[in-house]
């Protein structure tokens, strides 16, 4: 696996993104001219095609497996490398892509959209034959732009929602989080707070659907207030926690909406001189390696990450070899996996 910089990896070169800021033009235009498409005036095409011989820009021409040319490289681009869920989901990945004899090209994007849309660009210049755009930062528009230059890519795990026709695996959010809620009710639990993720992210709405449709199932009117927000962290678990359980009528139980801000909960929990599970009950989203080395081992909704990974390059694989693709969005299953952080609602508290 061969890690790559999006500031000095590469020698610089005129990319797509480039031309289409000279031109004025948007980058499905840019591709349109490139591509010989007749829906662009002349004037448009005529800025693009200087702009294009001013500055050098070349398209490269789509390497596909078993063909001449062919890199070998698969670019993978993910925020972090170091928390277990998205090292689970790159290993994954690169356990496939090894079996097909190719390499992975590691490009971590720090959550910047600039620095993933270098590295995008790079990549489709010809550096690599697809890639895996894991939590993505682009924009519809610049996914079908991208789309349009016949550069095979899959996004795993999209962090909003992605138009029609663009390969996407992602996890059984919404089912997810429906099963840890529906754990906790069984456990007589009826005051459940919710720590989730970014308000507008994909994952965050569909899981609060799921916890919010178990609710409704058991009669239970969901309460405003014992929802906060945050950022996937630790500390952000820890914060929202403390918030929900300073409420004038606490939470018996936690739902938060990955294993970090689960812990965080936790260590709320602790700090306030509550016992867990005995006084208050706390469940994750993952299922990655700090779920059972805690203490107590957390119970959590596990996601297939590595698995995530592997189908990824399965539909990657289908596109380099121009095999037909169906489906183009996979959501594979999550399930829940009940360890010591939960209990049955003690009776003062029901």
């Amino acid at each position: 696996m061969e890690v790559i910089n999006a500031d000095s990896r590469w020698p610089a070169r005129t990319t797509i993104r480039q031309v289409a800021e000279l031109a004025g033009v948007s980058i499905a235009t840019v591709s349109r001219v490139i591509n010989g498409h007749s829906d662009v005036s002349s004037q448009t095409r005529a800025a693009v095609q200087r702009v294009i011989r001013e500055h050098g820009y070349r398209p490269s021409p789509r390497p596909r497996l078993g063909g001449t040319g062919r890199t070998g490289l698969i670019g993978v681009t993910v925020p972090l490398i170091h928390p277990g869920y998205f090292a689970e989901i790159l290993s994954g990945a690169a356990e496939a892509l090894y079996e097909h004899d190719l390499r992975a090209v590691l490009g971590p994007t720090r959550h910047s959209r600039t620095r993933e849309m270098s590295l995008v660009d790079r990549l489709a210049g010809g550096e690599a034959d697809g890639a895996i755009l894991v939590l993505p930062e682009e924009s519809d528009e610049e996914f079908a732009a991208l789309a349009a230059q016949g550069f095979p890519f899959v996004i795993v795990d999209p962090r909003t929602e992605v138009a029609d026709g663009i390969p996407v695996v992602c996890a059984a959010h919404s089912s997810g989080a429906t099963q840890a809620t529906r754990h906790l009710l069984a456990l007589g639990h009826r005051r459940i707070g919710v720590v989730a993720g970014p308000r507008g992210w994909l994952a965050t709405e569909e899981r609060l659907r799921g916890y919010q449709a178990a609710l409704a199932s058991a009669g239970v009117l969901p309460d405003p207030a014992l929802v906060e927000y945050g950022n996937f962290r630790v500390d952000a678990g820890r914060e929202a926690a403390t918030a929900l359980l300073s409420l004038p009528d606490p939470p018996t139980a936690i739902f938060a909406f990955n294993d970090s801000m689960a812990i965080g909960a936790m260590q709320a929990a602790t700090a306030r001189g509550l016992r867990v599970p005995d006084d208050v009950s706390v469940a994750g989203f993952d299922d990655t390696i700090e779920a059972t080395v805690v203490v107590p081992a957390l119970t959590t909704v596990r996601q297939p990450l590595a698995e995530l990974g592997r189908t990824a390059v399965s539909l990657l694989l289908r596109q380099i070899e121009n095999r037909r693709l169906e489906p183009l969005r996979l959501e594979l299953a999550t399930r829940l996996v009940p360890r010591d952080s939960t209990a049955a609602v003690r009776p003062a508290r029901a």
